[in-house]
């Protein structure tokens, strides 16, 4: 007998730490289940998994590096395994992209490994993530690829990572005309400056950097993990069901 069979399943990469457990539990907050991936943090990712749990949901956790390509055809057979297993199902209905990293250098200092772990993870991961799990996602799905106020504003020592999520917002838009026929809506989040461990933690732990960004912010501070999580679970629902191929940017009024 399958349990909750009116419960989505959100599949949530990245989501030990930071904006995808804010967005885990936002998800579950609002009545649904969750597949979360973690690259290394097995531990962290199995106390979301308790979280979730806690909130009466059901979830699981898949190891997965997103700038790995050439190991996504095993996490597939992985992610079948566990719907059908923990769900009886056969697919999932949406996709956050949100595994990521911050490496901060500027242009004339990057090397070409720092780009290219950044492209891997930031857009080639992506690109070809969501082309693997499109046969698992049901119609009417939905996708959302977490990109950054950086593509708007410019700060020194993030060209690399900035120019890959500017990729991934043109992305989002082919992504949205590519999918339409199945239902499947695609937009892109982009939050400003978020007191997490991004960027070795700066936003959060450096009391300058911190009070002038928020200085900079029109509601006067920097974000929190749990002013984003909340807005992309809202993005999943039916409310806002004609809503695609948007770059919908999240800071708080970031330099304007």
């Amino acid at each position: 007998m399958t349990s909750h069979p009116a419960s989505t399943i959100t599949l949530v990469t990245g989501a030990s730490r930071g904006l995808g457990r804010s967005t885990v539990l936002a998800v579950a907050r609002e009545g649904g289940d969750v597949v979360l991936t973690y690259r290394s943090q097995a531990d962290e990712a199995q106390s979301v998994v308790a979280d979730i749990v806690a909130l009466g949901r059901k979830a699981v956790a898949l190891q997965l590096d997103t700038g790995a390509v050439s190991t996504f055809p095993a996490f597939v057979e992985r992610l079948r395994v566990a719907l059908r297993d923990t769900w009886q199902r056969e697919r999932f209905d949406h996709l956050v992209n949100n595994a990521g990293h911050g490496d901060v250098a500027p242009i004339a200092a990057t090397t070409e490994q720092q780009f290219d772990r950044l492209v891997d993870v930031h857009f080639k991961g992506v690109f070809f993530l969501t082309q693997a799990l499109l046969p698992l996602l049901d119609d009417g799905g939905r996708i959302v690829n977490l990109s950054t106020g950086l593509t708007r504003f410019a700060y020194p020592g993030y060209a690399a990572y900035a120019a890959a999520k500017a990729a991934v917002e043109t992305l989002t838009v082919y992504m949205a005309k590519e999918f339409g026929a199945r239902g499947i809506t695609v937009n892109a989040v982009a939050p400003g400056a978020i007191e997490t461990d991004f960027g070795g933690g700066a936003v959060r732990d450096d009391a300058e950097i911190n009070r002038h960004l928020a200085n900079l912010t029109a509601l006067g501070r920097v974000g929190l993990p749990d002013d984003i999580g909340p807005m992309i679970a809202s993005l999943l629902g039916d409310a806002n069901r004609w809503v695609t191929a948007q770059r919908i940017e999240v800071s708080g009024g970031q330099a304007i």
